[in-house]
């Protein structure tokens, strides 16, 4: 699948929609983690520079379809204003008085923001009519469309995929860079191939574990979807967190990996409490290391246990592509952070071509202190990613091909 980009569009002086993912973590309205409103400054500035009127567009949290304060992208436009040095008019709407007026003030190399698009009911509805009105409407508010909001392109949203139908589009710096990426996970991989899976449910990894059985050398499990990887092998799991109707399913895949050769890898000892600890005061929580195959009655499982982190970190040493995705622990929390530390220790020791697959391990690496530049690369969509690794066809990136172009 081929796009156009932004050099084949001509932007001076046209009013240039930018689908950015600016889905940010908000606490009390204060932005926790800035890392995608970062990495969607190049592009804007870029047509900022160019002379374009950049009318910039994100979702940000569930709201339902209706305005909702605490979705506000208002923070957002201030903080990505002092990103790029220049003003960003806000909108308060999404095709509303003051989206118009906000857009129609603009001048040549200046910047607004929408409001939320999930405001409206439009940009996620499922009936094809609805969301196509909705993309009409923002259609009138531009000349171009730029796609640049990787973290959604999994989604069959108006203004992912709908809106770059109706305008001559082309896509972002951002989406060209994760597609380049990806492919060199899916494509001639440099071998051996490791990948690192964790996060809370198995169940949200089946997909791409099915499909990594095809590619990957090695699959290292953590995070709270391990339990159900060692209640699969028979193994008394405590009060961990547990997908009962998944295991099958996990014993199968552990039967087909073993079949192909793929090597699985499981921690040999984990981390826990009796209780889960409190993630705003970091209070101590009495951590436990126990046998990850003796894993006591009441005893929650909370991350990979230090001799895991060793064997772990040995099995990485030696790849040549690695592609982590979901977080060994509750890292949140200093008690239970050094599992998913030591995994992004591995990473950045190894000679591999690295990439973080976003989503709470972006945000790990970032609360942890390391230096994103460490790594290959830090993706800004975990979802996104992980249903390209699945596979799946994903129809933001099928709205930006060539083959949609008018």
């Amino acid at each position: 699948m081929s796009m156009k980009t932004i050099d084949d569009l001509e932007v001076a002086g046209a009013r240039v929609f930018v689908r950015a993912d600016l889905n940010v973590p908000l606490s009390d309205g204060t932005i926790t983690d800035d890392g995608r409103i970062r990495a969607a400054v190049p592009t804007i500035s870029r047509l900022a520079e160019a002379g374009a009127k950049v009318v910039v567009a994100s979702h940000l949290g569930r709201p339902k379809g209706a305005p909702d304060p605490q979705y506000s992208l208002a923070p957002v436009a201030e903080r990505l204003g002092e990103l790029l040095g220049r003003p960003v008019a806000f909108a308060t709407d999404t095709v509303g008085d003051s989206a118009r007026a906000t857009v129609a003030g603009l001048a040549d190399g200046q910047v607004a923001l929408l409001e939320n698009l999930r405001f409206n009911p439009g940009e996620t509805s499922k009936d094809e009519a609805e969301r196509g009105a909705f993309a009409d409407r923002l259609a009138e508010l531009a000349d171009r469309y730029v796609g640049d909001g990787f973290g959604a392109v999994h989604r069959k949203h108006a203004s992912v995929f709908d809106l770059p139908a109706r305008l001559p589009h082309a896509a972002g710096g951002l989406i060209a860079t994760e597609v380049g990426v990806l492919r060199q996970l899916t494509e001639d991989v440099a071998r051996p191939y490791a990948v690192v899976l964790g996060g809370a449910k198995v169940s949200d990894k089946l997909g791409v574990i099915d499909n990594l059985l095809h590619k990957a050398d090695r699959i290292i499990i953590g995070g709270g979807m391990l339990f159900t990887f060692l209640a699969a092998k028979g193994y008394r799991v405590g009060a961990s967190l547990l997908q009962e109707d998944q295991i099958p399913a996990v014993r199968e895949y552990l039967r087909r990996a073993e079949e192909r050769g793929v090597e699985f890898v499981l921690p040999v000892d984990v981390v826990g409490a009796t209780a889960f600890p409190d993630l705003k005061t970091k209070a101590p929580a009495e951590p436990v290391t126990v046998a990850a195959d003796a894993i006591p009655e009441g005893l929650i499982g909370l991350d990979i246990g230090p001799e895991s982190r060793k064997l772990y970190a040995a099995k990485l040493a030696d790849a040549a592509t690695v592609f982590w995705n979901g977080p060994m622990g509750v890292f949140e929390h200093p008690d239970f952070a050094e599992g998913t530390r030591a995994v992004a220790q591995a990473l950045i020791d190894s000679p591999a071509f690295t990439v973080v697959g976003g989503g709470d391990s972006a945000a790990a690496v970032r609360l942890l202190g390391f230096e994103e530049s460490a790594f290959g690369h830090i993706s800004t969509g975990g979802g996104a990613s992980l249903e390209y690794l699945e596979g799946k066809e994903l129809p933001g990136l099928v709205a930006l091909s060539d083959e949609e172009q008018a």
